[in-house]
């Protein structure tokens, strides 16, 4: 889909709204690369507590990154409910997670992760969505990182890798919880030992099972989705019978 952002104006609105179908899912690749230095362009389109925010990232980099993924999240999400991106009010549960507090289409869901020059945006309609893209990198200990926090089966599949690929195959699982965990709402106080994603690189079903509900897997639809050379990313969905649209 190709929609052009009008950033000349003062609303800085898309030129036309967003058709977002029931049945569909959109996600929306920034290249923060491309966008990130125009710094002075997108800060006045936060909200007060967003600026506070932004201020208090220690590096530069952080704190443009984060201003334009904010700023284009209320863009585009201005486009889905047709209104001025600057008067959006979010509203956040206890564990953090965002959603619109108000509007004439209040049933958009969206969440939003960023890493590296990467940020997905991705939005739809009436279901929990969560997304996850990290920037693959080997200088760290990955062993030790699945081994605290991974189930038993995650850190069995990840044995059975070659080598060389575990640290991608790390990435994988890492991102299909965390995808997982955010759509379901709780975060990170829900244990991530409780429930199994697969590792694979080519596999169908990513969510293996949920404990102590095992009924609790088959509500989700999880994922891999393309987030460009270097780094993978995971959709999580509540539901089936959507189709994605990147």
């Amino acid at each position: 889909m190709n929609h052009s952002l009008n950033i000349s104006d003062a609303a800085f609105r898309l030129e036309t709204p967003i058709a977002l179908p029931a049945d569909e899912v959109h996600v929306w690749r920034v290249d923060l690369s491309q966008v990130a230095s125009a710094e002075q362009r997108w800060e006045p389109m936060l909200s007060a507590d967003e600026r506070t925010r932004a201020a208090r990232f220690h590096f530069t980099k952080d704190r443009q990154r984060y201003t334009a993924t904010r700023a284009l999240l209320r863009m585009i999400l201005g486009g889905y409910v047709d209104s001025d991106p600057k008067e959006l009010v979010f509203r956040y549960s206890k564990n953090g997670k965002p959603s619109l507090s108000c509007g004439p289409d209040g049933n958009v869901e969206f969440n939003v992760s960023h890493s590296g020059q990467v940020a997905l945006l991705a939005f739809t309609r009436e279901r929990e969505i969560g997304v996850d893209v990290e920037h693959l990198r080997e200088n760290f200990d990955h062993e030790a990182i699945a081994g605290r926090f991974f189930s038993r089966q995650e850190q069995q599949q990840l044995a059975a890798l070659p080598a060389a690929e575990r640290y991608r195959g790390f990435f994988r699982c890492w991102t299909r919880k965390e995808a997982y965990i955010k759509a379901e709402g709780t975060g990170l106080s829900l244990p991530l030992h409780q429930f199994d994603v697969s590792v694979g690189a080519e596999e169908s079903s990513l969510l293996l099972a949920t404990r102590p509900d095992s009924a609790e897997a088959p509500r989700w639809t999880l994922r891999e989705i393309p987030a460009g050379v270097g780094y993978v990313a995971a959709l999580c969905v509540q539901g089936a019978g959507w189709r994605i649209k990147l």
